[in-house]
């Protein structure tokens, strides 16, 4: 959520910014429903100001024998007028905060102006693409013809968009899990947690994919109102809502692997085949909390992090900034990484690393106590996949494939795969 001084007294230069996300921000509406709080603030203040006098001269009476009747009558007029007051005043205040939570976040002055993922801005490429004196396979082809990756079995007991995953090809899912975490927590110093899969309401407004995006999440159908979560970034970055975090233990920085549910509304017709578009798949999520001077080059930090993982097992890949109209609601900058896919001869995104600032630490009330001030301030919030495992499966499939239908395993997660240099279907 956005600053309320800032939309106050810089709302044409928010309107401005926004656009930049292809947004157009509601000037007029807004404009009005502030003006209007501002008149009824003033009036409750005024309200209330007048029946705390009016009280105290109640008993200021009472003590020199004067009738109080008058004042008990035009005290208890002033406490209805006051409740009335405070009642509109409520009523405007929750019709401008549903309007304020509709908007997005400002994107970052460095954020490239463009329309969609074709605007994108390309950073740097690593790696050397693989060269087959062949046609390379998909995935799909080099595994899916046998028992290793089956759609139509995970189709009857699901349905579509699911998968199953059986003997090497499930080990190599599972040991790449292992493999991110290690690296992340040995070298990168993060904390392993584990979390809810299920998640409240509160808690996906929080990290903003509430009220905006509930038709992409899976909803549990009783009375307790809990969703099965999108990604890991939700129930770790609600870690510190409504918390107070002290200077000594920033940054927080935390690494969980969770399976994330998305419903992918609005995809239909969208990667249909293989496994880059499921309804089901895991991730191994970096989030971070950090001071607000210090999240520009955590951004940059928790980035390569994630690169990491993919230089270690040899994949090239692509770092791109996403341009305004490719920006996420919540996100003021992020950079894609894209692994490259032979089967499919393009880049594909793996890892989204967002810096959100304080969009969402306003909507959780997460702060930490600043010591020079020694008062509590909004921290900054980020986050980034390191890695999509699917997506990591799905690279290694189509760039260690071989002639003869074998794919040869990366030499970082062969210690993770009891040795094994090579998976045959």
């Amino acid at each position: 959520m956005l600053d309320p001084k800032l939309i106050r007294n810089d709302i044409d230069n928010v309107a401005r910014r926004l656009k930049v996300k292809r947004f157009d921000l509601d000037v007029a509406a807004i404009s009005q429903l502030e003006e209007k709080r501002k008149s009824h603030q003033v009036e409750t203040e005024a309200l209330q100001s007048e029946r705390n006098s009016k009280s105290k001269s109640i008993g200021q009476a009472k003590a020199q024998g004067q009738d109080i009747a008058p004042l008990l009558a035009e005290v208890a007029s002033l406490g209805d007028r006051l409740e009335t007051s405070k009642s509109t005043l409520g009523v405007i205040q929750k019709e401008l905060n549903d309007l304020l939570l509709a908007v997005p976040n400002v994107p970052a002055e460095d954020v490239p102006a463009g329309d969609n993922e074709a605007d994108n801005h390309e950073v740097l490429v690593w790696g050397d693409l693989p060269t087959f004196d062949y046609k390379p396979l998909d995935h799909v082809e080099i595994a899916a013809d046998g028992a290793a990756l089956n759609f139509d079995l995970a189709a009857k007991i699901a349905g579509t968009r699911f998968m199953t995953l059986r003997g090497d090809l499930a080990a190599m899912h599972r040991a790449l899990i292992q493999f991110m975490l290690d690296v992340h927590i040995n070298e990168h110093n993060y904390e392993e947690v584990y979390v809810p899969y299920l998640v409240n309401r509160e808690s996906l407004m929080g990290t903003g994919q509430l009220p905006k995006f509930e038709a992409d999440l899976f909803k549990i159908n009783d009375a307790r109102e809990l969703y099965l979560i999108p990604t890991a970034e939700v129930p770790v970055t609600n870690i510190v809502r409504n918390e107070i975090i002290k200077d000594e233990d920033m940054p927080l920085k935390f690494v969980c692997h969770s399976p994330c549910f998305r419903s992918e509304a609005g995809s239909y017709g969208k990667d249909t085949k293989g496994m880059i578009r499921q309804h089901q798949f895991e991730k191994v999520e970096l989030v971070q909390m950090v001071r607000p001077e210090a999240s520009q080059q955590a951004h940059e930090e928790l980035t390569q992090h994630a690169e990491n993982i993919l230089q270690k097992l040899q994949l090239p890949y692509r770092k791109v900034i996403l341009c305004g109209g490719d920006l996420g609601f919540a996100a003021a900058k992020t950079y894609d990484l894209e692994v490259w896919l032979p089967g499919q001869d393009k880049y594909r995104e793996i890892s989204s690393c967002s810096n959100y600032r304080d969009f969402q630490s306003r909507r959780m009330q997460a702060r930490w106590r600043n010591p020079g001030t020694d008062k509590p301030e909004l921290l900054h919030t980020l986050n980034g996949s390191a890695l999509a495992v699917g997506r990591t499966l799905v690279a290694i499939l189509e760039n260690y494939q071989q002639a003869d239908g074998t794919v040869r395993v990366p030499l970082a997660l062969q210690p993770y795969m009891q040795g094994k240099q090579e998976l045959s279907f």
